[in-house]
């Protein structure tokens, strides 16, 4: 595999399994060192035990301090720190006539204010970094609209309006700021659905299969690379065109 990373140090946040461990696998067969942040931290040092370099790392996103400590230590351990990629977040699926307020206050403590508390903690790094420096958060196709799942699209179209942002005032070091949509991606949280349920919204998807946590990987590792030097402030729909067939802008 091509070696764009090579020697440069990469974070991800909710990396000890799934999407979050498929991008960790790919950014280190790309020549990154990675820290692999979980808040399960057994889960991070199993995945990491696994990469060449690596090493796991326990902290709950929602928690700036403990976040900023596991970020600056990064740094100290590697010798520096270019790429930030925010994936760590939950869903807790209802209608807002049957959600409760905590269940609103939980999915956007941890999938906004977790990119938040990411971005706070690693912008001085990744300034010193300056064009090596990159910050990839994971915000998702439901940003657009998705029925039961109000608190879920809220945060992440917060994470699009935060990218965007973000991306302007981190443009003159060089450093760039971007999020990745994925759609219907096949893991064990989709796996668990009822399979008409899965079938279902399989046959909503114009490539006509669900995606894989690789193919989410995939475009963190471009986007993290030099290739994607010039792009910034941009949101990648890796949704098998799903953004399209479901009729949204």
């Amino acid at each position: 595999m091509n070696l764009r990373l090579n020697g440069r140090v990469a974070l991800v946040t909710g990396s000890g399994r799934g999407i979050g461990a498929a991008i960790a696998r790919r950014l280190a067969a790309e020549g990154a060192a990675v820290a692999v942040v979980d808040l399960d931290r057994d889960d991070a040092v199993r995945t990491a035990a696994d990469l060449p370099g690596s090493r796991g790392y326990g902290a709950d996103v929602a928690d700036l301090d403990q976040l900023r400590s596991v970020v600056d230590r990064v740094h100290e351990e590697f010798g520096r720190f270019d790429i930030l990629v925010n994936n760590a977040g939950i869903t807790r699926d209802r209608t807002l006539r049957k959600m409760e307020a905590a269940e609103w206050d939980e999915v956007i403590r941890i999938n906004l204010t977790g990119v938040w508390n990411g971005c706070k903690a690693a912008q001085p790094h990744l300034l010193e970094a300056g064009p090596t420096g990159r910050i990839i958060s994971l915000s998702s196709t439901s940003y657009l609209g998705n029925f039961g799942q109000v608190n879920y699209a809220a945060s992440k179209a917060g994470v699009v309006g935060l990218t965007r942002t973000l991306a302007l005032e981190m443009a003159r070091a060089g450093v760039t700021v971007n999020a990745i949509a994925p759609g219907f991606i096949d893991t064990a949280m989709t796996r668990a659905m009822p399979a008409e349920v899965f079938n279902r919204v399989v046959a909503s998807v114009p490539l006509g299969r669900p995606g894989q946590p690789e193919d989410v990987a995939a475009a963190a590792a471009f986007l993290a690379s030099d290739d994607a030097a010039y792009v910034t402030g941009q949101v990648v729909f890796v949704c098998g065109g799903y953004s399209v067939g479901a009729g949204h802008p």
